[in-house]
């Protein structure tokens, strides 16, 4: 061991030499065959750990704070520490502390500021005593500043306690000094790496490389860009994304180590001490740019000096205050660079084989600092261990992990002893959420030093490999005691405010757990878990539906689905609760989680939105009562409505509110609206009785002049009833074919080019309403009326509009993702200008807030903006212009046409019934989804004539179908239904029939579109049918819009 430095009552170990200053480094003999494991430097006293667990103090003994009684430079063994293994010591001003392998922890010397943690301010305590505060816990790291204390748990738990009168024992404002230990709780749930005192400020690392300040902060020294004190830990922002590993402080400064071997420092500079080759203090951190190329792996640092050790080249560097040799460059004077220490130095022995003075060299294992000295301990050539790299050597002392060891050791504990301090161990650290956010770091590439608000850094995958491990039933025990320690501390104690997002992986893992799948612990797991994940703050809230956002799809719907599962139990329980309050909560609890991912779900599309439907809600609830209630609910009753949450209603439900809706609106039209018997509302018989159908009478060959006449004489009550038709001349049979061939039949003329009234994009074959028309505003009013028919009577129409019509019915504002879907090249352009990386967008599209329309040949400019041909779209205001351009296409340009549109449709659509649906799901209602499932449609085919499901031609019919590719098996619904989509109560309800003809098998298959009906001739070969329906498919023209 060498030191340099300066002692008050001379070098430790060397009786002789009594002089104070010790300017460059000497072997201190004092121990010749031991080994030294680590030294702590108080103001005037040196405390020495032995591999063996021995303790050995020297210097000043003023306030007892060498543990034994002989002052003086030699030092002595701590007699009452003997029976203890100390694994770790440190030092503050004048007082000590020693911490044993049982994770017990020692102090002794000056008291006065509480400092020793004893409940007493004794002025001085010459024997180490037990802080018995903390006998509960284990300890694992303590750090002392001049007068206060930091002690971090093996749960996660972190301690402080000492003077506080900067505020550096983080427990926020006002309080006094502590004499006994206090539990920092804003940093609970953070899995700390490392905590580091200074002189009055305090430091703790996570795991993750996230740094937190507070205390005295009078130079700077807390990193935050002032010199403000703070009271509470604060998060250093700037360091976040530089991987720090290793904190050490001085009196007022600090010096971080990156895992990458950077070095970078802050707080005062008076003395050089921050190596930036001035002598100003720093309120940033600021690199040592001297140490840039090299890696730096050991950082140490005294009152007003910095160490930094740098195993390449076997150098160690100094700089700071000299003026008491405490440098070892041989002078005394202050250096304000990292300037080498004399000697001669190695890493290891491999750097020396081939000297042949490599006997004169020491080979560095690990140094030390504090006050104004320095210690190096070295290992002998012969039988040399590598230096110690800060970088990696603490893992024993972070926060303790849960993985495939740490359970291990628990069950062969417990097998072995299973009694209450076994057990209390193992729920301490299960209960903690910090061990937890801590154990499944993202490994790969250093993935989890960029944990952040958008990040979690964490390898979920891990989690589930654990868990189910866990399943197995060797590991029963330690899964009683996790449920446990769930159900009774973990999730009840989790925060509103998390201090940082390290704390927050909790929410990601806890869902991993297999035991919240199961039904038995719904009540005492599942919904506390929803509750706590509901409670959390604005912020904290965001994080968490960001990392949701990032998440594996997998991951996602299984989250989706276990809500559902619980909000489904609970629903089908219902009637089993004493309590309805507590129902009441429980099931807005999983509604409202299942809420919060469907917000999520609507920006990242993780699954289909119709993942979150609950199709069991419609034989569970009676869905006019609840419809009802949420309808008074908006007019102030109070009562939990499941109608509040439309997502979870699939199609079906959703049609149910749709009719309720109308039969409510017709009564309160028909009985004015006294709301006050409202459950009379579900007896409408007599009302239907008088006329129950909307019934129009048309001729064909006046089809859109009957219909508007028709529609115009019928009330708005009457266009909700259920639609018959009768064509002039035909027999008045309607049973749903006639309608759907109206349907078909008055869009087709409505929508033919001729009038202009739509323009058909051919990129993506669909329409939008023209900029300009000569049709009358009735007329789309008109079409607006039909598509809200066609959803009060379920049929499906081939209406090409994109989702931007169904957002603007919904009163939601269509954007550019709408334009990429109507006019793909327009939209890709404009994607272009915002993503243009360079600053000569004006140069480089040549653009002014204009835009171009072609009307009957002519090409028109019009203005976006007044007096737009005089404004140049440039990097600043691309965005505005991006926004004007997509506003003109959805919105001004068709204002008048749109405004018909939508008052026809909300007449037949409207009302508050609405507010439930998807733009995605009112387009479903109008025409259909693609929600194909093919084997279904088989299923539910029925057949006439000849036919059956067994029937030979039959058979070949399925066969042939089912090889299809899904392009022709789409056009065959097209051929057969008029829509190649399928209606919003699924593929069952399509209902096709197929009958068998009388012609010989050169004639092709005929379709009867209004009745989903199939003439299909004996084939007698596979073949002949291939090509006979490939052939009916492609001479298809049907009803097509476009």
């Amino acid at each position: 061991m060498l030191c340099w430095g300066y002692w008050s009552l001379g070098q430790p170990g060397i009786s002789t030499n009594l002089q104070g200053i010790v300017a460059e480094p000497q072997v201190c003999g004092f121990i010749s065959d031991r080994s030294v494991k680590e030294v702590a430097c108080g103001g005037n006293h040196s405390v020495f750990l032995l591999e063996d667990g021995e303790v050995y103090t020297c210097g000043l003994n003023t306030k007892g704070q060498l543990g034994h009684e002989r002052e003086g430079n030699k030092p002595e063994q701590i007699g009452a520490l003997a029976d203890q293994h100390i694994i770790h010591v440190a030092c503050g001003e004048s007082h000590s502390l020693a911490l044993s392998d049982q994770g017990q922890l020692f102090s002794w010397g000056a008291g006065s500021d509480g400092q020793l943690g004893l409940m007493t301010t004794e002025d001085s305590v010459a024997v180490p005593r037990l802080i018995q505060k903390l006998n509960q816990q284990t300890i694992l790291q303590v750090s002392c500043g001049n007068w206060h204390c930091l002690a971090l748990a093996a749960d996660g738990q972190f301690f402080t306690w000492g003077k506080n009168s900067h505020g550096q024992l983080g427990l926020g404002k006002e309080f006094p000094s502590q004499a006994s230990p206090q539990r920092v709780r804003s940093l609970e749930g953070i899995p700390l790496a490392q905590v580091a005192a200074g002189g009055a400020h305090s430091f703790a690392l996570s795991l993750s490389g996230a740094v937190f300040g507070w205390g005295m902060n009078n130079a700077g020294q807390l990193g935050l860009s002032d010199e403000k004190d703070r009271e509470s830990p604060c998060h250093v922002k700037l360091l976040r994304t530089q991987k720090v590993v290793y904190i050490s402080c001085g009196e007022e400064h600090t010096a971080v180590l990156t895992k990458s071997g950077g070095v970078f420092t802050f707080g005062a500079g008076s003395c050089g001490q921050l190596g930036h080759d001035s002598m100003n203090d720093e309120v940033n951190p600021r690199r040592v740019l001297e140490l840039m190329g090299s890696e730096v792996t050991q950082i140490a640092c005294g009152r007003q000096h910095t160490l930094a050790f740098v195993p390449s080249s076997g150098l160690i560097y100094a700089f700071g205050c000299g003026v008491r040799g405490q440098l070892g460059t041989g002078h005394t004077r202050n250096v304000k660079c990292p300037s080498p220490v004399k000697g001669y130095w190695a890493a290891h022995s491999g750097q020396l084989s081939a000297r042949a003075d490599r006997f004169k060299y020491h080979i560095v294992k690990q140094i030390f600092s504090g006050g104004d000295q320095t210690f190096v301990l070295c290992s002998k050539y012969e039988n040399s261990s590598p230096a110690v790299d800060f970088r990696t050597m603490n893992q024993a002392h972070y926060t303790s992990l849960i993985n495939d060891e740490t359970i291990a050791v628990w069950r062969k504990k417990l097998l072995e002893h299973n009694n209450a301090n076994t057990i209390n161990g193992v729920v301490q650290i299960l209960s903690s959420a910090a061990c937890w956010n801590g154990s499944f770091l993202e490994k790969k590439i250093d993935e989890h030093f960029k944990t952040s608000p958008k990040i979690p850094g964490i390898d979920l995958n891990s989690t589930r490999v654990l868990f189910e491990k866990l399943m197995n039933s060797q590991h029963s025990m330690i899964l009683e005691q996790i449920l446990n320690s769930f159900e009774s501390c973990l999730i009840p104690q989790l925060s509103s405010s998390p201090p940082d997002v390290e704390a927050m992986r909790i929410y990601l893992i806890l869902p991993e757990f297999p035991l919240l799948q199961d039904s038995k612990y719904y009540i005492t797991l599942t919904i506390p878990l929803a509750m706590a994940i509901l409670r959390l703050d604005t912020n904290p809230s965001k994080v968490l539906d960001n990392w949701w956002s990032q998440i594996c799809p997998k991951y996602f719907m299984k989250l989706v689905n276990l809500y559902k599962g619980a909000a489904l139990y609970l629903l089908r329980g219902r009637k089993t609760f004493l309590i309805p309050v507590l129902f009441n909560n429980y099931i807005t609890a999983a509604l409202r989680l299942l809420e919060k991912l469907y917000k999520v779900n609507l920006k990242v599309k993780h699954v289909e939105y119709d993942t979150f439907y609950i199709p069991e809600i419609s034989s569970l609830v009676d869905i006019q009562e609840d419809y009802l209630m949420w309808f008074l609910h908006q007019a102030g009753m109070d009562a939990v409505t499941l109608c509040s949450y439309p997502f979870i209603f699939d199609a079906q439900a959703k049609t149910k509110m749709l009719q309720t809706d109308a039969e409510l609106q017709m009564q309160v039209a028909v009985n004015g609206a006294n709301l006050q018997n409202v459950f009379m509302l579900l007896t409408l018989e007599p009302l239907l009785a008088r006329s129950p159908f909307l019934v129009l009478h048309v001729r064909r060959n006046n089809l859109v002049g009957d219909a508007l006449r028709e529609l115009s004489i019928h009330s708005d009550i009457d266009l909700k009833k259920p639609l018959k038709v009768i064509f002039d001349g035909e027999e008045a049979v309607d049973a749903g074919g006639v309608t759907k061939e109206f349907f078909l039949l008055l869009l087709k003329e409505l929508l033919n080019p001729i009038y202009g009234m739509f323009t058909y994009y051919q990129d993506s074959h669909l329409l939008w309403f023209s900029d300009t028309c000569f049709v009358e505003h009735n007329w789309f009013h008109l079409i607006g009326i039909t598509c809200g028919l066609a959803i009060y009577n379920s049929t499906v129409v081939d209406l090409h509009f994109p989702l931007a019509l169904y957002k603007k019915l919904l009163n939601v504002k269509p954007g550019l993702e709408d334009l990429k879907e109507l006019s793909p090249t327009e939209g890709r352009s404009l994607q272009e200008l915002l993503d243009y990386p360079g600053e000569d967008v004006e140069d480089t599209f040549c653009l002014n807030f204009t835009i171009c329309r072609e009307s009957y040949g002519v090409v028109e400019q019009k203005k976006l903006i007044p007096g737009g041909d005089r404004v140049t779209v440039c990097k600043d205001n691309r965005q505005e212009f991006v926004d004007a351009y997509v506003n003109y296409v959805f919105q001004i340009s068709v204002h008048e046409w749109f405004s018909a549109f939508s008052s026809g449709f909300l007449k037949v659509c409207g009302g508050k019934v609405l507010e439930l649906f998807q733009p995605s799901e009112l387009r479903a209602m109008m025409v259909g989804n693609s929600n194909y499932n093919w084997r279904e449609l088989e299923e539910t085919a029925t057949y006439k004539g000849d036919y059956s499901a067994t029937h030979p031609t039959v058979k070949l019919f399925w066969e042939t179908f089912h090889e299809f590719p899904l392009e022709k098996k789409k056009k065959f619904l097209l051929f057969l239904t008029g829509s190649d989509r399928i209606p919003i109560y699924g593929m069952a309800s399509l209902q096709i029939v197929i009958q068998s003809t009388a012609s010989g098998e050169e004639y092709l298959p005929v379709a009867h579109t209004c009745y989903n009906l199939l003439d299909l001739p004996k084939y007698s070969s596979k073949e002949i049918l291939r090509a006979r329906l490939t052939q009916a498919l492609d001479n298809y023209e049907g009803f097509s819009l476009a």
